[in-house]
């Protein structure tokens, strides 16, 4: 691929991406105390595959295509405690996943898609407030990785997270060329784990330190792929929808 046309992708993707709610200003409570408490936290690894899974507090999606589980990183508290808040409230029951792009990633959280027509375009509803950016450098965009949707720069240059709306990567392999071509571009650079698990496993690197990845797939991946590969309208959204019929924490 010409490296013109690389970066121009590249830069589609992220646009595509940025999606929140118009009420950003609204605050919340449970941000502002997972705020206070952040400076509490233990030190974390420096990698992911230092992470102990079992640690790690954990939420099951039964969707209408098969169920998927995340586990929460601690070192994003913000986005995790606030996470949590939601799914006990049930506030992702009957969400849709508005926007899919195979090779890419699947985003769902918008509350306006429960009973969206179809056809309706969707992706700009949320709760009323934002998230503050919690980037981490072991926090990258491996396949499989969970991290919140956002507003593009222009109107959101601290990039703020959408309160609600996330997505999760379902990803492409990435060669050492076109991770040096993103690295000129964006100046992100990669560690040797960073580039291997692109390298092979893949993911979307063009978003780290862009978007705040704040956990990961630990089983469901094969679903993830089955509504990656759904077929959908010029908006991104499948054709059929794909629901969220309930959340869990896993005790």
């Amino acid at each position: 691929m010409k490296k013109a046309t690389f970066l121009i992708l590249l830069c589609a993707a992220m646009i595509g991406v940025g999606c929140s709610s118009s009420n950003a200003s609204k605050s919340n409570s449970a941000v502002k105390d997972a705020q206070n408490e952040s400076s509490d936290e233990q030190t974390v690894p420096e990698t992911i595959t230092e992470r102990n899974m079992d640690d790690l507090t954990k939420v099951i999606f039964k969707t209408s295509m098969g169920d998927i589980t995340i586990a929460l990183y601690d070192n994003t508290p913000l986005h995790k405690e606030n996470f949590l808040k939601l799914v006990k409230e049930n506030y992702y029951d009957g969400v849709l996943f508005h926007r899919i792009i195979q090779g890419f990633m699947i985003q769902t959280g918008d509350p306006d898609s429960k009973g969206a027509p179809a056809g309706m375009q969707l992706g700009s509803g949320g709760p009323g407030y934002t998230i503050p950016a919690e980037f981490r450098n072991e926090n990258y965009h491996k396949r499989g990785a969970v991290a919140a949707a956002r507003q593009g720069d222009q109107q959101n240059p601290t990039k703020a997270s959408s309160g609600s709306q996330f997505y999760i990567v379902d990803g492409k392999k990435f060669n050492e060329n076109e991770l040096k071509q993103i690295t000129a571009y964006y100046g992100t650079t990669f560690t040797q784990e960073q580039t291997e698990i692109y390298t092979t496993v893949g993911g979307a690197p063009f978003l780290d330190m862009q978007y705040t990845v704040f956990g990961e797939v630990v089983e469901g991946m094969d679903v993830v792929d089955k509504i990656a590969a759904q077929k959908k309208d010029r908006f991104d959204r499948p054709f059929n929808d794909i629901k969220i019929i309930s959340t869990t924490v896993v005790e």
